[in-house]
């Protein structure tokens, strides 16, 4: 931890934050007073939960979208979606749901996320910038997990006061999820993806369970596209390689059909 209980990553945040011009009204905002934790951790414990918010600089209630990060945590990534989700007309909050930490090794982040994600959700319902009404959650990896999780039907989004209106998940975990939404849901994935493999997405979507779960056909649509030779993190900002023994490479047609796919989502189910 850093000074004010700041994690490395939400230093991040404010740096980024302080350094953007005042008319992007971008800014750090600390949303919850604890992050969300695995079970069996002491929540007062955790640090609290921040986020980077970016949004129009026009009068109104904007429609939003919450972000989830990847396993590896925040990063200069999440900024960037978070930009060109204000640059689309969009408000945009960033989560930093894991502070210093990374879980790219141990796994076991969706729920925590998807958790963050109801927080961040009820935070922009409070602002008068936001229309509480026309709210999306995108997440990437461990984050399209959390996207999962957070719109399944039967679970955490049962019986919450305040709901998602759309989700789009970028390579996400698809085996682990039943694939029946409560909520319009777009999914995106690498057809070479040797991480969260495409077939799993395909099996997920067409409700046949690879993993011994029962899945049952319904809910609200959910679309997949499947990018033809894009691997895990296609749209990755680095210059790739191999990550804990999976292929990352990134690929700037991918990633442009991919932002393409997921504004007219975004138009057609928010506007």
């Amino acid at each position: 931890m850093t000074r004010n209980g700041l994690s490395a990553a939400a230093m991040l945040l404010l740096c980024l934050a302080i350094n953007r011009a005042p008319a992007q009204a971008d800014e750090l905002v600390q949303i919850a007073p604890h992050r969300a934790v695995p079970v069996g951790t002491v929540a007062a414990t955790a640090p609290p939960l921040f986020g980077y918010l970016a949004r129009p600089n026009t009068e109104g209630r904007h429609p939003a979208v919450v972000l989830l990060h990847s396993c590896s945590g925040f990063s200069e990534h999440d900024i960037h979606a978070a930009s060109m989700l204000r640059a689309w007309g969009y408000v945009a909050l960033a989560l930093d749901s894991l502070g210093e930490s990374n879980r790219c090794a141990v796994g076991g982040g969706a729920m925590p996320e998807a958790l963050d994600a109801y927080a961040a959700l009820h935070y922009l319902a409070a602002q008068d910038f936001v229309d509480p009404d026309r709210v999306a959650v995108m997440g990437w990896s461990m984050g399209g997990g959390g996207v999962l999780t957070s719109v399944e039907q039967g679970g955490l989004s049962t019986g919450q006061e305040l709901r998602f209106k759309a989700a789009i998940a970028y390579y996400p975990p698809c085996a682990y999820s039943s694939g029946t939404m409560t909520v319009p849901t777009l999914v995106i994935v690498g057809d070479d993806d040797d991480w969260e493999p495409a077939a799993a997405c395909r099996a997920m979507v067409a409700h046949e369970s690879r993993t011994g779960m029962t899945r049952t056909p319904g809910g609200a649509p959910v679309t997949l596209v499947v990018l033809p030779g894009a691997t895990h993190s296609f749209d990755t900002l680095t210059a790739g390689g191999r990550y804990l023994g999976h292929l990352i490479q990134p690929n700037p047609g991918a990633t442009k059909a991919a932002e393409e796919r997921v504004r007219a989502f975004l138009h057609e189910n928010l506007e």
